[in-house]
């Protein structure tokens, strides 16, 4: 089992405290901790939060064991040449600790708005992501590419190439049938925020089949899970804490955000209980996103992994 740790960058900018030290010092914790991996959001103006790629760099150079990752970024809303370049050299830097998780955006206003100000149509940004995707590992190989598609490239050649001669994983979330397909078929991992630990076991076997049906091999992917956690013995104060957090980093009903999102609120021994569904059902990889005091719940689950045994 590994577990990661997503650092706090969209808080930050909300609490105007957009200094990295902190957030530096986090991750260090966090790594000397025993967290597996360290992890940063992506948005531009629906949520305001520090550029992930560039804020990674600094944090491959602050701790030099963990894997770090992004959860998630949008590759639609940028140039996949650009994209190919920045993520080869942020794999160089950490040596091949990249993990690059990959997301579709959600369909609210401000996610319309903020592709319309990067000049991105908002529209098909699955086939764009996908077709992005395929073009940044073609440019991953260092060889010559022609590419006739959304994006024109003649003989392009990038370097740095990644550290990894295939270029970092690539995990993607979702949960409609189409998504799991999506999943199984082309990519390293799946990285949902939805599904209990019953549904996540049904389609991660789903996804699993759609991967032998694409004759790759399942066994090689990732299973994880994108969770969101409030952690104090007095179980009303955390599901109160949870509640404002999501109210506040929405803006919205908490109960609209808990509906979607997989949380815990309560005390170690219940959220112990609640991984470990989750490690039961297949997940090998589980990123936590804290609700509260960030130094005392990486304290709080240091101690609930010890008791897992992780």
């Amino acid at each position: 089992m590994k577990l990661g740790y997503l650092l706090p960058t969209r808080e930050q900018i909300m609490e105007g405290r957009p200094e990295t030290g902190p957030m530096l010092e986090l991750a260090t914790r966090a790594e000397a901790m025993g967290f597996d991996s360290i992890w940063v959001g992506d948005s531009l103006l629906a949520r305001p939060r520090h550029e992930p790629l560039t804020l990674l760099a600094g944090v491959a150079g602050r701790v030099p064991r963990v894997q770090i990752g992004t959860a998630v970024l949008l590759p639609a809303l940028r140039n996949p040449v650009l994209l190919a370049h920045q993520v080869a050299t942020l794999d160089q830097v950490s040596e091949g600790r990249l993990i690059l998780g990959v997301g579709i955006a959600a369909d609210r206003p401000n996610i319309r708005a903020e592709f319309t100000a990067a000049g991105v149509p908002f529209d098909k940004r699955v086939g764009r992501m996908m077709e992005g995707l395929r073009l940044c590992k073609a440019l991953w190989t260092g060889q010559p590419v022609d590419w006739d598609g959304r994006w024109q490239v003649s003989q392009g050649v990038l370097a740095p190439t990644p550290y990894r001669p295939d270029g970092p994983p690539l995990w993607i979330g979702g949960n409609l049938q189409a998504s799991l397909e999506r999943a199984g078929k082309s990519f390293d991992g799946w990285f949902p925020i939805a599904p209990s630990p019953e549904l996540f076991a049904t389609q991660w076997a789903d996804i699993k089949q759609a991967a032998r049906a694409a004759g790759r091999d399942a066994a090689r992917m990732t299973g994880a899970m994108y969770l969101t956690v409030a952690i104090d013995e007095n179980a009303q104060r955390a599901d109160d804490r949870l509640n404002a957090f999501l109210e506040g980093y929405y803006g919205e009903p908490a109960a609209r955000s808990r509906r979607r999102q997989a949380s815990y609120a309560g005390p170690e021994a219940g959220v112990a209980e609640w991984l470990h569904n989750y490690a039961q059902a297949g997940a090998s990889h589980l990123m936590i996103r804290f609700a509260g005091d960030h130094e005392q719940q990486l304290a709080a689950m240091a101690r609930v992994r010890v008791s897992l045994g992780w």
